[in-house]
């Protein structure tokens, strides 16, 4: 998943399912979990080298991923068999003479080709049918990109970073969900397995999909897209987009009600987050997004196959399938407009805590949910599980908040913050790096 702060400042049975269930069921759970935990293990293998964009890890996943679509009975919906390439060119660094902007360094930073998989259950030949976009990534950070939050790559050192939540999970709930309609249809019309590239350098895939599509966006109706849905906690499910479409809430309603998924659900109704499903709502689409997450291993080589709780992914896939085939019953999906907090008007800060936040937190503050060696928030004795509740002057009531009191100050400068840890409150002194 691309850091939510770094997209801020770039911009079981329910109804409709009946049959999806009762394959589920003739499978057995367990089965259904060994085959999501297969795909996440050979997927997090020392052989994808961390899965960088533009890499030869990454060109050999798309490989791996695209003879599993194959499997599973899909056709080839990419410009070139399962795939479609595209090629961007990152802005190299920069600094200010003047009034002159010139390149740091002698560096010459190159063209970088990545490679959407794209999937479908019918043929491509009739595109004018209506459509649903169901999708993930498969890049990663390789062996320690610039999105890296393991201290060694900082020293200059790298190591694999395997993904297993970011994003294989992602990738085996989609692959999952085909395997499923392989048997019994999710839906009676076509829908796209897409699993995107780019990503983590800053949606480069999706954008470059909805920019030219294989499948016309006029025939989409909808786009469900999955992004660290490896790692739930309790009944606990972020979701993403409820609110670009008048349908939403209802069908999530349906499919969780008292027969279905049984999920908390922590709901945000804004279509523009750290994920591709952005690329779709700013084409006009409705999205929705899942997410069961942060954690202290996000962006780390830490993240591996043997921390994900495949019991939840599987849970993830059931709910997933019945909002799909709720959908399949509507004659049309209207898209809505969200007020997104993702961009010109947020916060721009020049310094970090060094911490994850708790993104599924519900209460009054911005909850840590990770705190990183060696950096302001560690320094001064915060903890995970500390409720960041004010900085400086600033009150902090959620993550916009925490966003507003980062951007008073510079590196260097030193501040009281107030967290609630447990029933008592804490002020410490934190120098800003």
């Amino acid at each position: 998943m691309l850091s939510t702060i770094c997209l801020a400042m770039a911009l079981a049975g329910c109804s409709g399912s009946g049959d999806t269930d009762l394959v589920v069921q003739d499978m057995g759970i367990s089965a259904t979990v060994s085959a999501m935990k297969q795909d996440v293990e050979v997927l997090t293998s020392n052989r994808f080298e961390g899965r960088e964009t533009g890499k030869p890890g990454a060109y050999a996943a798309g490989e791996w991923l695209a003879v599993r679509m194959t499997q599973l009975g899909l056709s080839a919906a990419g410009d070139s068999g399962f795939f479609q390439t595209f090629r961007y060119k990152p802005h190299p660094p920069m600094q200010v003479h003047g009034d002159t902007l010139k390149t740091m360094g002698m560096a010459v930073v190159g063209e970088i080709v990545g490679r959407n998989v794209l999937g479908a259950t019918a043929s491509m030949a009739d595109t004018t049918q209506r459509w649903g976009v169901i999708g993930c990534h498969h890049d990663h950070l390789g062996w320690g990109d610039e999105n890296s939050l393991w201290r060694g790559v900082a020293d200059g050192d790298s190591t694999i970073h395997p993904g297993a939540d970011d994003n294989a999970s992602g990738v085996a709930t989609v692959l999952e969900l085909a395997s499923r309609h392989a048997v019994a249809p999710l839906a009676d019309h076509p829908l796209l397995m897409a699993s995107f590239s780019g990503e983590e350098k800053g949606l480069w895939g999706s954008n470059h999909f909805t920019d030219e599509p294989t499948v016309g966006l006029e025939h989409v109706d909808w786009m469900i897209n999955f992004d660290m849905v490896g790692r739930m906690r309790g009944d606990t499910l972020a979701i993403y987009g409820n609110g670009t479409s008048p349908v939403w809430n209802d069908i999530l309603e349906t499919c969780n009600g008292a027969d279905g998924a049984g999920f908390e659900m922590v709901l945000s109704e804004s279509g523009v987050g750290p994920s591709d499903h952005t690329s779709f709502y700013l084409s006009d689409i409705p999205v929705l997004h899942f997410f069961t997450g942060q954690h202290e291993d996000y962006h780390k080589p830490t993240d591996t196959a043997d921390k994900l709780n495949y019991e939840g992914m599987v849970r993830v896939a059931d709910f997933a399938a019945c909002i799909v085939g709720e959908l399949a019953q509507l004659d049309s999906i209207p898209f809505t407009k969200t007020k997104d907090s993702s961009n010109d008007d947020a916060p721009r800060f020049k310094v970090t805590l060094g911490v994850v936040p708790d993104y599924l937190f519900s209460g009054v503050g911005m909850r840590i949910d990770g705190v990183s060696e060696g950096r302001p928030a560690q320094i001064a004795g915060l903890q995970k599980g500390d409720v960041v509740v004010r900085i400086g002057e600033v009150e902090v009531a959620d993550m916009m908040g925490y966003m507003e009191g980062l951007s008073k100050f510079e590196e260097g400068q030193t501040t009281a913050v107030e967290v609630r840890r447990g029933e008592s409150s804490l002020v410490v002194e934190v120098t800003w790096d």
